[in-house]
């Protein structure tokens, strides 16, 4: 499985290490609030709401650099959409690589 960077961060910050941890500290605030509320909605079978959460957190994917990972989110959100739960233990993954990511930095 891929693994988070800082690539597409790098990239926008230009080289300005202010912002860079600006976003980064963005990023380990929103994550798991958002993961939080992700897995509230499929505990009670809302998998409507549950689209939405994959829809927001597919911006912390992409800002993580996970390409690959963004494809899966977005099928996953597809099915959620059609209300199936197909892809969800590879997105389940995805949030899984992406927090322990983030308890490292």
């Amino acid at each position: 499985m891929e693994q988070p960077n800082f690539s597409y961060i790098d990239t926008l910050s230009g080289g300005d290490e202010a912002f860079k941890s600006k976003l980064i500290n963005i990023i380990k605030t929103e994550f798991p609030e958002e993961k939080e509320v992700y897995f509230q909605n499929i505990a009670i079978n809302d998998l409507q709401k549950a689209s939405e959460n994959v829809h927001k957190l597919k911006h912390k994917i992409t800002i993580l650099g996970l390409e690959e990972s963004y494809k899966v989110a977005s099928d996953f959100e597809k099915s959620l959409k059609e209300n199936k739960e197909v892809g969800k233990e590879d997105f389940q993954n995805i949030l899984k690589v992406i927090t322990d990511f983030l308890e490292t930095i």
